[in-house]
């Protein structure tokens, strides 16, 4: 039985790109029936949907100005979602507060990925925040998404060192490049071992 997964982003999508790379090294879809059906986007310019489509994975993007609330644009967005039957919903860098309704219907089945070590850090400018606090250490969390911002079951984690005189952008830089690593290992664990 084929297990789709379903891909939100804004933006350029590295880590989306991460989660396709990953499932064609590794022939997810021959060895465990699981494949990336569809890259979604709030944005027609997000950089990411050009790359999944030179991937030969379906794009849509569902722009949130064109609708007058957050429910409308949510109730499209699950819609556009729904047609490709998802195993999991996937948020890869999409920049868009979710409805309690949207995430109740994907209840156990919708995953985030975070830039900071959860429950630490929930929110907006993680990097600062952590060298600011003196943290020896940061990374990021792959987490179940609730209705609660950036509280839900964690999935997994990576961790990384914050270094003497590092920057926000500097410790960005390195949390990303754990993301890459840690997130496609737990979207694939989610499916083959739920």
């Amino acid at each position: 039985m084929k297990k789709n997964i379903v891909i939100l982003i804004s933006g350029g999508g590295s880590n989306m790109a991460a989660i396709v790379r990953t499932a064609q090294q590794q022939d997810w879809e021959g060895r465990h029936g699981v494949r990336v059906a569809a890259v979604l986007s709030n944005r027609e310019s997000a950089q990411g949907l050009e790359f999944a489509r030179s991937q030969g994975i379906a794009t849509q993007a569902i722009d949130h100005r064109a609708h007058a609330t957050r429910e409308s644009f949510d109730a499209a967005l699950a819609a556009a979602i729904d047609a490709y039957e998802p195993a999991l919903v996937v948020l890869a860098g999409f920049m868009r507060i979710l409805t309690e309704g949207f995430v109740a219907h994907y209840a156990g089945r919708l995953v985030n990925i975070h830039p900071s070590l959860l429950p630490a850090f929930p929110g907006l400018h993680t990097h600062q925040r952590a060298i600011d606090a003196g943290c020896k250490v940061a990374g990021a969390t792959v987490h179940q998404v609730t209705a609660d911002l950036d509280a839900g079951p964690i999935v997994a984690q990576g961790v990384v060192p914050v270094l003497p005189g590092d920057t926000a952008e500097a410790l960005a830089a390195r949390v990303l490049a754990q993301e890459h690593a840690i997130y496609p290992p737990a979207v694939l664990g989610l499916l083959i071992n739920p």
